[in-house]
């Protein structure tokens, strides 16, 4: 049973750092860019746009669906920093406690 209790102890602190990280991500903000430069979209840590920035270059009517693929890939581009700032942040927070395979945090 001592090692029950262990684990125990393991989860109760892996749940006081896991909202720590929840905190942390909704102060988080990451900037997406496409277009060399000329798009940039801002995300929270949740993954939801924040921000968005288009270069007046790109407001004519003829290049109307460019800037809508620009913003598309900016999103894309936002949302996986994202992912990779959000994936560092769990694997700080489940260190110490082996997790089996496919299991993810937050539950």
């Amino acid at each position: 049973m001592k090692n029950l209790g262990a684990m125990m102890k393991q989860v109760q602190e892996m749940q006081a750092r896991m909202a720590d990280v929840q905190a942390r991500l909704e102060s988080l903000s990451v900037e997406g860019q496409s277009g060399a430069g000329l798009v940039k979209v801002t995300l929270n840590g949740k993954g939801a746009m924040k921000g968005l920035w288009v270069d007046g270059s790109l407001l004519k009517e003829q290049e109307k669906e460019i800037l809508e693929d620009l913003i598309i890939a900016a999103h894309a581009d936002a949302k996986g920093r994202m992912d990779a700032a959000v994936a560092e942040q769990m694997k700080q927070v489940t260190g110490g406690l082996p997790l089996p395979p496919g299991f993810e945090l937050p539950f």
